[in-house]
């Protein structure tokens, strides 16, 4: 069945970078495009970034310039860097495909 396993979340303080993985299984990783989405506290999910099954990759305006999604397709693994955080950035960060999400994985931007 589909999995899709979020890791890298914690807590760094404002300015810093993390770096989120997302290890999918269950389907043809290499054939689609792959999302990552986020939920702050008392918000609704939103999308963050995507990338397709050729690398183009498209951003929210608030992570552009921050953040960098990357994919791996031999190691079914989407990456998301995340450069100089804010406080905002706060939130449950999602793995997606289709109408898949994988567990999340809690980062936490504060000093």
């Amino acid at each position: 069945q589909v999995q899709l396993v979020e890791s890298g979340g914690g807590l760094v303080q404002p300015g810093g970078s993390l770096r989120l993985s997302c290890v999918a299984s269950g389907f043809t990783f290499s054939s689609y495009t792959m999302k990552w989405y986020r939920q702050a506290p008392g918000k609704e999910r939103e999308w963050v970034a995507d990338i397709t099954s050729s690398g183009n990759t498209g951003y929210a305006d608030s992570v552009k310039g921050r953040f960098t999604i990357s994919r791996d397709n031999a190691r079914n693994t989407m990456t998301l860097q995340m450069n100089s955080l804010k406080p905002e950035d706060t939130a449950v960060y999602y793995c997606v495909w289709a109408a898949y999400w994988g567990q999340g994985t809690q980062v936490t931007v504060s000093s």
